[in-house]
C-alpha cells in the first residue's frame, strides 16, 4: 500500500523552515508590541454567513476557494480564508467600541483557500495582521505603512522592495469611476480573456489587478480612479502621503493598485519585491471602513489594517541568502559508551543546561561510530565520551567538532572547560517563567 501522504496544496513546515517563521512572528511581534498593538485569535471555524452575502460574493474566495462543513446540527461552516472579517466580528461581538479607541490588535494565524496550489500559494498559509479598529485618521494609514516599511528594511530586504500606494476613496467616488472604467472597456472586449469579460460584468475594478500582459497594458490606459476623488478622500490621500514623506517612506502611486471588495476605502498599498513576477506582493492592503456594515452592524467602524504571508517573506530570505541564527543548535554532546555511563551522563546533562549550555545526549547504545555519525549529523560544536575508562579515572575525553582536536578534562571542570568554550555570549539563560510571571513585591 502507498504511504500515506499529506494533502495536496498543504504543507509541512519543517524545523529548517521554522527558523524563518519563528524569526519573522519576533520581529513583527516585536515591532507591532512598541506600537501598542495586543495579540487576539479567532476561531478557525467561523460561520459562512460572516463571508458570504453581500460580503464577498462574486470572488474567487466564494466561488472556489472557501473550505465549506456541515456540522451535527446542519450548521454551515467554514476553515477561515482570512483574519479580517473574523476580527470585525469579534470586535463588535465582545463590544470592544467600549475600549479607548482605536484599538489595535495583531494576529499569527493559519488561513485555508483551496486555491490552486503554486510557488507562494498554499490551501494551508500563515499570515501576521495587524488592525487599527476605531479611528478614521489618515495617520494611522501612513502609520501602517511605517511599520511595514521599517520591518523589511530591519530584516534585511533594504532595497529588495517597492511601496506602492493608491486611493479608492469611498462607494460613492467610485460610482461614476466604474461608470467610465466599464465604457473605457466596452469596445475592447475583443482583447479580454473569459475570465477578464467576466471580472467586466461582476466586477469592472478587479480588471486593473489582471497579471494579463496584454491585459497590463489596456490598464496601464485605463481611466486613473484618483481622478474621480472627491474632496474628502483627495484630503484624505493627501495628508497619508503627506506623512509617509515626514516619515521619509519612499512610494511610488499605481493607479492600478484596487481591492475588488466594496467595503474598501481610501488608502489601498502592496509591499512588492523586484523581480517582475505576477505574484510579487510581500503584503499590503489597506483601510476598511463599510466592512462592519456588510457583516451585519448597524453603524460603520472604520478600520485599517495589513497582513503579510509568512511563506513568501521567508522564501525572500531563503532566496537572497540571509541567514538565521539557530537558537536550536548543540553545544555540547554526550556519547555513552555502556548502559552505566547514562547514570554518570545524566546528572552531567542537567547540570550543563543549568550552566547554559545547549547539552543533548545519545539514547540506546549504539557503536562509537554510530554515534559520532549523530553528533555530527546535529552539527554538535563538542562531544564528550563517556565509557568504562572515563568512569573509572573521572578524565574525559572532549572533541571539538570544528577544530578537530580532543582534550582530556577532569569530570570536576567539565561544564566550566565547556562554557569557557562556548563563551559568554553563547550560553543560553533564557526562561519565559521568570520573565513573565509577576512576583509581589
Amino acid at each position: 500500500m502507498e504511504s500515506t501522504k499529506k494533502v495536496r496544496g498543504m504543507q509541512d513546515i519543517l524545523p529548517d523552515a521554522h527558523l524563518y517563521h519563528t524569526f519573522l512572528k519576533k520581529v513583527f511581534r516585536h515591532e507591532l508590541r512598541k506600537n501598542g498593538f495586543k495579540r487576539i485569535t479567532t476561531p478557525v471555524l467561523e460561520h459562512k454567513e460572516l463571508f458570504t452575502g453581500a460580503l464577498w460574493m462574486g470572488t474567487d474566495i466564494i466561488d472556489k476557494e472557501m473550505y465549506n462543513l456541515v456540522d451535527r446540527k446542519g450548521r454551515e461552516l467554514v476553515l477561515k480564508p482570512e483574519s479580517t472579517a473574523p476580527i470585525m466580528r469579534a470586535y463588535i461581538e465582545n463590544d470592544m467600541q467600549s475600549d479607548p479607541q482605536p484599538v489595535f490588535l495583531y494576529y499569527v494565524e493559519p488561513h485555508f483557500r483551496y486555491d490552486r496550489p503554486q510557488k507562494w500559494r498554499f490551501r494551508q498559509f500563515f499570515q501576521i495582521g495587524a488592525e487599527i479598529i476605531g479611528e478614521s485618521d489618515p495617520i494611522l494609514d501612513a502609520q501602517l505603512i511605517y511599520i511595514g516599511y521599517k520591518i523589511l528594511n530591519k530584516i534585511g530586504l533594504e532595497g529588495e522592495f517597492k511601496v506602492k500606494i493608491n486611493s479608492i476613496g469611498t462607494a460613492k467616488d467610485r460610482q461614476k469611476y466604474l461608470e467610465e472604467l466599464t465604457s473605457f472597456y466596452e469596445n475592447k472586449k475583443h482583447l479580454l480573456s473569459p475570465e477578464a469579460l467576466s471580472k467586466l460584468e461582476s466586477n469592472p475594478l478587479r480588471l486593473l489587478d489582471t497579471k494579463i500582459e496584454d491585459e497590463i497594458i489596456l490598464a496601464n490606459e485605463a481611466p486613473k480612479i484618483t481622478k474621480f476623488l472627491k474632496k474628502e478622500s483627495k484630503e484624505h490621500y493627501t495628508k497619508v502621503k503627506e506623512y509617509l514623506d515626514i516619515l521619509w517612506v519612499p512610494y511610488e502611486e499605481d493607479h492600478k493598485l484596487v481591492r475588488g471588495l466594496d467595503y474598501y476605502t481610501h488608502t489601498v498599498w502592496e509591499f512588492v519585491d523586484n523581480s517582475g513576477r505576477s505574484q510579487d506582493a510581500f503584503w499590503g492592503w489597506g483601510r476598511y471602513d463599510m466592512l462592519s456594515k456588510k457583516i451585519g452592524h448597524s453603524d460603520e467602524i472604520p478600520a485599517v489594517w495589513f497582513a503579510m504571508w509568512m511563506e513568501r517573506l521567508a522564501d525572500a530570505l531563503l532566496d537572497r541568502g540571509i541567514k538565521i541564527k539557530n537558537k536550536d543548535r548543540i553545544d555540547l554532546y554526550f556519547i555513552q559508551l555502556w548502559d552505566e555511563a547514562k547514570k554518570i551522563v545524566l546528572p552531567l546533562t542537567l547540570e550543563a543546561r543549568e550552566a547554559g549550555i545547549n547539552t543533548l545526549a545519545s539514547l540506546g547504545t549504539p557503536s562509537l561510530k554510530a554515534q559520532m555519525k549523530k553528533a555530527n549529523r546535529l552539527s554538535a560544536r563538542y562531544v564528550v565520551m563517556v565509557g568504562v575508562m572515563e568512569a573509572t579515572s573521572g578524565i574525559y575525553q572532549v572533541r571539538d567538532m570544528i577544530a578537530g582536536t580532543q582534550e582530556e578534562v577532569k569530570k570536576e571542570h567539565l561544564i566550566e572547560y565547556v562554557r569557557s568554550k562556548v563563551g559568554q555570549n553563547g550560553l543560553d539563560f533564557y526562561c519565559p517563567a521568570k520573565d513573565f510571571l509577576l512576583k509581589d513585591e
